[in-house]
């Protein structure tokens, strides 16, 4: 997709737990030619980071400290997608079950957000590609605000656990069920993501496959960014 303006298009996406942010925001930026960024990955390379440091998620002053000097970096390419911290690869390890149990007390931290906030838009602002779809919490009201296009993308409870349970093998439906609930309760003490603000269009998956949901964000960038 090619643009009449020398600022790349921005695609923010916002959703509960289970909507497919992640897998739907990168195949979308594959189809448009655009960058992604997976802002869930800094929160949780931190909580790895504090982890690997010896440091209490749930002590935010020390949270704070790490900041200084975070060694993190990630791929912006839907097809070369990495995170790394001090040089080593966490693609995988930031997906561990202790990490995923740590990143909400780190996320909760304000001086935590604030430079994350920074951090998104300077990636946003360096993309070399036309544009860029951004994904994670609070991102269509806070990091990308007056983003082309802002999106919440949503699904039933059901439909977000029954996925969930594809994508995680030897967990039963109620302990995703449970994982899911517990996430959201979460989070939802820092941002509203189950409700769409102003200007942000709702794309609810609920009865839409894979390839419909991602062809609906398409058709929506398309649409706003032509």
């Amino acid at each position: 997709m090619r643009r009449n303006t020398p600022h790349p298009a921005v695609v923010a996406i916002d959703g509960p737990a289970g909507s497919g942010k992640s897998s739907v925001s990168k195949a979308s930026a594959r189809r448009l030619h655009f960058d992604f960024l997976d802002t869930g990955a800094a929160y949780r390379a931190l909580a790895w980071f504090a982890l690997e440091s010896g440091v209490d998620p749930e002590d935010s002053a020390m949270v704070t400290a790490l900041l200084e000097g975070f060694p993190y970096a990630i791929g912006t390419q839907p097809d070369d997608y990495f995170v790394a911290v001090g040089g080593t690869d966490v693609t995988d390890a930031i997906r561990e079950p202790r990490v995923t149990a740590a990143v909400s007390a780190i996320a909760r931290v304000p001086e935590v957000r604030h430079h994350m906030v920074a951090l998104f838009r300077s990636i946003i602002r360096g993309t070399a590609r036309a544009g860029i779809v951004v994904e994670g919490r609070d991102i269509t009201t806070v990091v990308a605000p007056d983003a082309d296009a802002r999106i919440l993308l949503t699904a039933s409870e059901e439909a977000r656990m029954a996925r969930r349970s594809a994508e995680l093998s030897g967990q039963s439906a109620a302990s995703v069920g449970d994982a899911l609930a517990s996430r959201d309760r979460q989070d939802s003490r820092v941002v509203d993501f189950l409700n769409a603000a102003d200007g942000v269009t709702t794309i609810d998956s609920t009865y839409l496959d894979f390839d419909q949901t991602v062809q609906a964000v398409v058709d929506l960038v398309q649409l706003r960014t032509a």
